[in-house]
């Protein structure tokens, strides 16, 4: 019999692990704590944990605090969701993203422990990917939380060294409520009796929410505008830690937003910088050293690239709820001046509206498509239909080629930009397509 192709092995496990049970997402801990203790109580014996929750910002933060880590010679472990290509880009080690024997193994290893028993896909694979942290060597886990806080899966943690909150806004609100205080409560679920947190850039509301929290379990909090702040100069990013200001370079990554992001990094940075040898140097170099695709990412090679004529600007960016259309929104308003063409797609349980109001004065015409195999998505009809809704001027296309030929097509006269937004699951598929 010929071997089935490594790759589609772990897909195949993955594929059956989504039947386990009826709900994609059912908050809840109980169903953790039973597999986990059934395969020996892996999450006591992880590296140090820092614990990352928020709407927007989680997976920046992770990438300058990893960058930082590395920087300073530690082994560093990376827990995020969902995967932009493929599931093993969740579990990275210290030596690089899960094998796919490895992941193969953990997840079988789960899947055989767990029996017949209900657990969310989510939930399993947070264990199995527990398990790797487990049995290998590090100096430190960043660890980001899937949904929520309170009772997201890998809220298992007893005492984390370091806990996160990066900015809330409205999302997910069939599971976590349609209020900045409801949502902030569930995200606050990750503060830990006397475990330091800090806290980026947030609305009023939201940061009231997690100041009791933290007052409540005696947790040291560090928060933007108090005992931190950040602020881009032309040329260099200025922070302020506790009163003394220091100037670093400014981030790598795209879009005005990741001056907070890096902020944040920065004060978890001085929290840690003691235990871990994040020094200075350190520091600047995970600034400009940090990389995390599908977020403002220009793209400049492959398929999609290629059908763009000279001069002519290629973007993605995978924000989907409305503090992302807000933060990309006054990203493109910084760049130099030329006609902005969107290519959109989103899931049917996000809030359109709410990401694309803050666009529609920017973009001359927008582009529709379905999410290719995600049940979830809306149709091209659907999301024109919202983007008509919030202003644009916008048509359905079959696909984001489709789209992009007939931006080109139409607006040849003068170098003008696209970009791909909406989805993360719609900047997955463009990143696998395109190469």
């Amino acid at each position: 019999m010929t071997p089935r192709p490594a790759a589609a092995r772990s897909d195949a496990v993955l594929e059956r692990l989504t039947r386990l049970h009826p709900k994609i997402i059912d908050l809840s801990l109980g169903r953790v704590e039973r597999l986990l203790a059934r395969l020996g109580h892996p999450e006591r014996a992880l590296p140090p944990v820092l614990h990352v929750a928020g709407t927007n910002g989680k997976g920046s933060v992770i990438a300058y605090l990893r960058a930082m880590l590395e920087a300073a010679g530690k082994r560093v472990q990376v827990y995020t969701s969902p995967h932009l290509v493929r599931f093993h880009e969740r579990v990275r080690l210290a030596d690089g993203l899960i094998a796919e024997d490895g992941l193969v193994a953990l997840l079988e290893e789960c899947e055989t422990a767990n029996g017949a028993n209900p657990i969310t896909f989510f939930e399993i694979t947070t264990v199995a990917a527990f398990l790797a942290f487990a049995r290998q060597p590090a100096d430190v886990l960043l660890l980001e939380t899937g949904l929520g806080g309170r009772l997201d899966a890998t809220n298992v943690i007893e005492r984390p060294r370091l806990t996160v909150i990066t900015p809330i806004s409205i999302d997910h609100v069939q599971y976590l409520g349609d209020s900045l205080e409801g949502i902030a409560f569930e995200k606050a679920g990750i503060l830990k009796p006397g475990v330091p947190v800090v806290v980026g850039p947030q609305p009023a509301a939201a940061a009231a929410v997690v100041a009791r929290r933290a007052a409540v379990l005696g947790a040291p909090l560090y928060r933007r505008g108090v005992e931190w702040d950040v602020a881009a100069a032309p040329e260099a990013l200025e922070f302020t830690w506790q009163g003394a200001a220091r100037r670093y370079p400014l981030p790598a990554l795209g879009g005005s937003h990741q001056g907070e992001n890096a902020g944040t990094a920065l004060a978890c940075a001085m929290t840690l910088a003691d235990d871990f040898g994040l020094d200075a140097a350190a520091r600047a170099a995970g600034l400009t050293g940090a990389e995390w695709p599908g977020r403002l990412q220009r793209l400049t090679q492959g398929p999609l690239a290629a059908q763009l004529p000279a001069g002519w600007e290629l973007w993605l960016d995978g924000g989907h709820n409305a503090g992302a259309g807000q933060a990309l929104a006054e990203s493109l308003r910084a760049w130099t001046p030329r006609p902005l063409h969107l290519v959109y797609g989103m899931l049917n349980t996000k809030a359109a509206q709410d990401f694309l109001l803050p666009l529609a004065p920017l973009a001359e015409s927008l582009r529709a498509v379905a999410i290719p195999g995600e049940a979830a998505s809306l149709s091209a009809a659907e999301a024109a239909g919202q983007a008509l809704n919030a202003g644009f001027i916008a048509e359905p296309a079959d696909s984001v080629a489709a789209a992009v030929a007939d931006l080109v097509a139409r607006n040849a006269a003068a170098p003008a930009r696209v970009l791909i937004c909406g989805s993360l699951y719609l900047a997955g598929r463009v990143l696998a397509q395109n190469g």
